[in-house]
């Protein structure tokens, strides 16, 4: 879920964790600060200010992998400043809170990635806060991939819908009541901000999946199934519906 808690009220968001891709960062020698591999994920200005933020010296040679696009709404470009804060072992990189304050410094949003629970938080993008502990998601089955060009993250733009009755919701819901409010929060971002033929709606209808869910930047997108009810030849649905990189993963739980 992504949105606003009252209309004037900060942007907050649920993310969905997704434990089989991110961002690898390996420090390879030192000199100069450069950057190698999926550069594009983060740039030098980015990673340069990120040590500086930290209290470490801006050098080094760093090598990254990034398993997923940057801009898709899948995290990637905060993956990667937290993966280079702990890849410099720069002051405070075991700090949740330290390396959050970095990256908002930087880009001036972030999801919650520096945290090891990031799905069991509710949490202020534009402030890298913590507004809320939730409980642990259900465990569920996700079928995904992007649907449209990246679109990177302004973090000036607050126009997101109202939430705050879903995020009322949220703690005492069960998989296939979390789905539905995630389905919600997607349906009235896409009133708001569009586009107005996303087919996760129908595509949730005709796979039999529990909700969807949508990058509210971004164009990832998901499926939520209760575990082992993904139907077989599901993920070829959804690349003839337009959806590219398809992956499937299994989320939440209790450990």
């Amino acid at each position: 879920m992504q949105g606003r808690i009252g209309a004037g009220g900060p942007v907050v968001l649920v993310t969905l964790a997704c434990p089989t891709r991110g961002v690898t960062v390996r420090r390879t020698g030192g000199g100069p600060l450069a950057l190698e591999g999926a550069a594009t994920v983060v740039t030098p200005a980015q990673a340069a200010r990120m040590l500086a933020a930290l209290g470490q010296p801006v050098a080094g040679r760093y090598h990254i992998s990034a398993d997923l696009q940057p801009g898709g709404g899948a995290g990637m470009s905060t993956a990667a400043l937290v993966a280079l804060a702990r890849a410099a072992r720069a002051a405070g990189a075991t700090d949740g809170a330290a390396i959050a304050r970095a990256c908002l410094a930087v880009e001036g949003a972030s999801d919650p990635l520096m945290w090891p629970t990031p799905d069991r938080l509710l949490w202020a993008s534009r402030r890298a806060e913590i507004v809320r502990s939730l409980d642990p998601v259900p465990a569920c089955e996700i079928l995904g991939g992007f649907w449209g060009p990246p679109q990177r993250t302004d973090p000036k733009d607050a126009d997101f819908p109202d939430i705050a009755d879903l995020i009322e919701a949220w703690p005492q819901a069960d998989l296939a009541a979390k789905a539905a409010l995630a389905a919600e929060s997607a349906r009235r971002c896409s009133a708001l901000r569009g586009p107005v033929d996303d087919p996760m709606p129908a595509l949730a209808t005709r796979l039999g999946a529990l909700g969807h869910a949508r990058a509210h930047t971004g164009p990832a997108r998901a499926l939520i199934f209760a575990p082992g009810t993904v139907p077989d030849g599901a993920a070829r649905v959804l690349t003839a519906a337009g959806l590219k990189d398809v992956l499937r993963f299994a989320t939440g739980g209790a450990v």
